[in-house]
């Protein structure tokens, strides 16, 4: 197949519940095949589970961003736009993995579990200024968007007074209707935020993520101000987007699905399998995993040659019916651990624990301090974002 006669790739959703029915097609059809970009450009898709986990593990495959053939959506910033140094996210071995191994640390399941008291106190007063306040109530500006942004606020010692400044330069970043001008501005202004707070860390280090990484590095020799700049970008804009909408979205979900939220009701331990089962459904990372072939790669039985690019449909993959039995169905008892939500290989997000302890403690006092909780605008008036990198809820209107 020709890059003149490939499909142009769908980046919008008609369903609420599914990926685009081309994406799926993709999957039973073409797993593996070239497409074109919204953009204009080329690239190939993998749709299918275990090739998607072979495009995030091998290392013929090239995490670098900047490659002049590495998948661009439309609006999406050239090689060279960003203000930023390079981030983790951008890096292949062994530079990638000496920046990892340097603030993993920060994310362990012991340190999350330390979090808990203080995300369910951030959890309950926001539910307390609900119940206090007038009905309905905009979930998404009540509960999922603060909660998150309040929480990788402290993690990184941002002063939370600051947030709307964040929320609304990163949201620009995650959109792809907005030019590749206006995303650049965004990236830029946040850059310039960022590297006075690290300078302001740096003069008095405060008891935050950043303020240790700055005692750290100090000890094992001069401090790397580039470093630390895409660090706590790359945290702020992936800490705090896609878990607000997975609030919105699992709430939404749950509230559509009464059988579900009845068994969570009932028994609450049920919170990590059910937020594992609403991320594999979702997967509102859609478009955020691109790799650029450093050799050719035979994928799924068809040829990747060097230097082109791929685009993992994660979407797709979590549907895929040889890992996920009757995949379409939402089901809070599956084990859906293996999902791709998080990504996979070396790469697998950084703060994927912190997402999830998050998500739990949302979700179980939510329900448990509001059983009455419904949707105060009937469904099919709710608005869903289908125009961006990671996909949500504009609003979600909620009563009891």
């Amino acid at each position: 197949m020709t890059a003149d006669s490939a499909e142009t790739l769908q980046i919008t959703r008609t369903c609420p519940y599914a990926p685009p029915a081309q994406h799926l097609r993709f999957l039973r059809e073409q797993p593996v095949t070239k497409v074109r970009l919204p953009g204009g450009s080329a690239a190939w898709i993998a749709a299918r589970y275990q090739d998607i986990r072979t495009v995030l593990s091998d290392p013929r495959f090239s995490a670098d961003r900047r490659h002049p053939n590495a998948p661009r959506l439309n609006g999406e910033m050239e090689p060279g736009q960003s203000p930023l140094p390079k981030m983790m996210l951008e890096m292949d071995p062994p530079e990638h993995g000496h920046a990892r191994r340097a603030v993993i640390g920060e994310f362990t399941v012991r340190r999350m579990a330390a979090l808990r008291p203080r995300i369910q106190q951030i959890v309950d007063e926001h539910l307390d200024a609900m119940l206090d306040g007038p009905r309905p109530v905009d979930l998404v500006r009540a509960l999922a968007l603060p909660v998150p942004s309040l929480v990788i606020c402290e993690l990184l010692g941002v002063p939370y007074e600051e947030h709307d400044f964040f929320q609304t330069h990163s949201a620009q970043l995650l959109n792809h209707t907005v030019t590749a001008q206006e995303r650049q501005h965004a990236s830029l202004e946040l850059a310039i935020y960022l590297d006075k707070l690290i300078k302001a860390k740096a003069e008095d280090p405060t008891d935050d993520l950043l303020g240790r990484q700055i005692l750290k590095q100090r000890e094992s020799g001069e401090v790397d101000h580039g470093a630390l700049l895409s660090l706590a970008f790359l945290l702020l804009i992936a800490g705090h987007e896609t878990t607000a909408n997975m609030i919105s979205l699992g709430t939404y979900m749950l509230l559509r699905h009464p059988d579900a939220l009845a068994a969570l009701r009932e028994d609450p331990g049920k919170a990590p399998g059910a937020v594992e089962e609403l991320l594999r459904h979702f997967t509102i990372a859609e478009f955020a995993i691109m790799r650029v072939a450093v050799e050719d790669v035979e994928l799924g039985g068809t040829l990747i040659p060097a230097g082109e690019g791929v685009l993992t449909l994660a979407n797709a993959g979590n549907r895929d019916p040889e890992v996920f039995a009757d995949a379409e169905t939402f089901d809070i008892e599956r084990d859906a651990r293996s999902h791709l939500a998080f990504g996979y290989g070396p790469h697998q997000c950084l703060g994927q624990n912190l997402a999830r302890v998050e998500l739990e403690i949302v979700f179980n006092s939510l329900f448990r301090r509001i059983p009455g909780l419904r949707l105060a605008v009937p469904a099919e008036q709710l608005a869903f974002k289908d125009d961006a990198t990671v996909y949500g809820m504009h609003e979600l209107p909620v009563t009891w």
